[in-house]
């Protein structure tokens, strides 16, 4: 098996990109092998489905360790998914065939990656809707709605199978709507948990219908294992506020070369959306450094860097006296000075 080094970065970034925010593989990966390495789009969604599916795994088997997976809400979704993602794979393989074949494919994808870039615009909004401090508790079995459920689960599923796109960023704002006090650790942790089984039925499918080549899909795991692992490590304690617009940016890349009727005729448009992005993200660390707030959701050795500035503050603080006894209650009442 040869190996792309090109396809290895490109799932290295992927991944990364996947595990810091919990979406973005399939909408990501699958043009990226469309438009720069030029795979075949069926070719391109069969490889990818399958590679997810042994990406899936790596960071749903954080959260289960974790215990913020509602197993109910897996269930329900999963009994719609899954047989949508298998006919989602024989339809784009088998009966989607012929010499026009890639063109629509390549419009479907098209107009999906612009229903995704808008799910996260949604989940973004609403999630800033639910305040700054998000529901932490669990919601539990017994508040979910099984039909409903499902019904996201198949609608998820045979996008998927069709597209390889939608097993996060659009099922996750589904559920947004339908359960706006899933917790987002809770709600991120089933999705990925439902998505192992999802992916799996499309990748199934795909295998016996469709053309997956092993070398794309060697490429990109070599890259995408270690990376998603990286980001997950980011994402435990960090921050999407910058991630997130590049994600969009990106989605919305994608899905206007992908429907653009001659190459080249949107690429004025493409220019804007890159610059407007950098601009922004620019302009939006300036304010955040001026205001102080470059630490607030960044990874750990930040973190680490100022749980290490705060023990030293303590330890030269003056111990109150207390006739020579200081309890532990008495040093653990102190309060740090504000900076």
């Amino acid at each position: 098996m040869d190996l792309n080094p090109a396809m290895i970065i490109a799932g290295a970034i992927v991944g990364f990109i996947v595990g810091l925010t919990g979406m973005g593989g399939g909408a990501l990966m699958t043009p990226v092998l469309v438009l720069v390495f030029k795979i075949d789009p069926a070719t391109a969604v069969s490889s990818d489905v399958i590679a997810s599916l042994i990406m899936k795994p790596f960071g749903g088997g954080v959260h289960v360790r974790r215990g913020t997976v509602n197993w109910r809400l897996v269930g329900w979704l999963s009994v719609g998914s899954v047989p949508m993602a298998f006919l989602g794979a024989y339809l784009i393989d088998s009966v989607f065939g012929g010499p026009e074949s890639a063109k629509i494919i390549k419009t479907l994808l098209g107009w999906v990656l612009l229903v995704a870039a808008a799910a996260i615009i949604a989940k973004m909004v609403l999630s800033a809707r639910r305040g700054i401090a998000p529901n932490a508790e669990p919601m539990g079995g017994a508040a979910v709605r099984p039909l409903p459920t499902m019904l996201i689960g198949a609608i998820g599923g045979l996008i998927v199978g069709l597209t390889s796109v939608g097993s996060g960023s659009l099922i996750i704002v589904m559920l947004l709507l339908l359960y706006p006090l899933l917790s987002s650790k809770e709600m991120i942790g089933s999705d990925l948990v439902q998505a192992i089984p999802l992916v799996g039925a499309a990748a199934l499918g795909h295998a016996i219908f469709g053309n997956p080549e092993v070398e794309v899909i060697g490429s990109v795991l070599v890259g995408a294992i270690p990376a998603i692992m990286i980001g997950a490590n980011f994402s435990s304690k960090g921050s999407d506020r910058y991630i997130k617009p590049a994600l969009i940016a990106v989605l919305l890349i994608s899905s206007i070369k992908l429907l653009e009727p001659n190459k080249g005729d949107f690429n004025l448009l493409v220019l804007a959306i890159a610059v407007a992005t950098a601009v922004g993200l620019v302009v939006m660390y300036a304010s955040d450094r001026r205001k102080g707030r470059l630490t607030e959701g960044l990874p750990v050795v930040d973190q680490i860097l100022l749980t290490a500035e705060e023990e030293e503050l303590a330890a030269n603080l003056p111990i109150p006296s207390t006739g020579g006894n200081a309890s532990v209650d008495d040093t653990a009442s102190l309060e740090l000075p504000d900076d």
